[in-house]
């Protein structure tokens, strides 16, 4: 069987050092689509070296996504990438991100549900400096094909429905070249830039990566309702439930309560067709 759970859940965990720097926070911001307008002073925070702080969810293509390769790579995990789509995500902060590092990531098989038509791995990274923890990351991937092991089913990550009308909407464009800038972060996936790879996946055009429209999501609340403040984000988690194609524009509906923010994004264009889904940001 390609996946051997029990394996799996008993491996190692792998570790490795990562190191980065303000220019990995620039080129991160700006695949998120910062920097417009280029002088605004909310924009600078993310564009400018003098100015910077660092928006959580660079955690994922900090070590260009150690964790989540690693654990595909384990043993007991056999699959076929083209099985495999990015479920969710979620980030826990243990204090803000500095704007230059060097910190030891370890990773591992935290879970294997069994979904009967497909499998879900839990990827878990736990990054920590000299100075102790950083964040901890889960990335839940999705297998087609490979359930019906007789694992367990695993929690339903799904939320109620928010209640009343958004505390606020925000609409983000997403430009037709961002999904080349976004990938040089790390992610060199051909779906989010050759057109012949894209149809081969069943797409007409290259695609928006999943983590860039995470991470222009957390934007938008941060810039939106958090004052700007990244270092107030304590946890940020969503279910991917839907694709983007550059130059399409995100609807992001936001509803406040304490302590948190529910967030639901859709694309414009396609009758606000769903994108994240049952996202949570939690923040002082």
């Amino acid at each position: 069987m390609p996946i051997d759970a029990a394996k799996a859940l008993a491996a190692e965990p792998r570790s490795a050092e990562i190191t980065w720097d303000h220019k990995d926070i620039q080129l991160y911001h700006l695949g998120l689509g910062a920097g417009v307008p280029a002088t605004d002073p909310d924009e600078l925070r993310y564009t400018l070296e003098s100015k910077l702080h660092v928006l959580p969810s660079f955690a994922t293509v900090a070590g260009a996504g150690m964790g989540m390769l690693g654990g595909l790579s384990s043993p007991g995990i056999e699959v076929n990438l083209a099985a495999v789509l990015h479920g969710g995500q979620s980030i826990t902060l243990h204090r803000p991100i500095p704007v230059k590092g060097k910190a030891v990531t370890t990773s591992k098989v935290a879970a294997v549900y069994d979904k009967t038509k497909a499998a879900i791995l839990v990827l878990r990274t736990e990054v920590a400096d000299a100075e102790g923890p950083l964040w901890t990351s889960d990335a839940q991937i999705f297998v087609r094909g490979e359930g019906g092991f007789g694992g367990e089913r695993g929690p339903s990550t799904r939320l109620p429905a928010p209640e009343g009308e958004p505390h606020t909407t925000v609409e983000r464009p997403v430009r037709e070249e961002q999904a080349l800038l976004y990938r040089l972060s790390g992610d060199w996936n051909p779906l989010h830039a050759d057109p012949e790879f894209a149809k081969l996946a069943g797409f007409d055009r290259p695609i928006l990566h999943g983590l860039c429209t995470y991470g222009m999501t957390l934007k938008a609340v941060v810039d939106t309702l958090l004052g700007g403040d990244v270092s107030r984000v304590r946890s940020y988690s969503t279910r991917f439930t839907g694709t983007v194609f550059p130059g399409e524009t995100l609807r992001i509906r936001m509803w406040r309560s304490e302590g948190r923010v529910q967030v639901a994004v859709t694309a414009v264009e396609r009758d606000d067709a769903p994108v994240l889904a049952d996202t949570i940001v939690e923040h002082v």
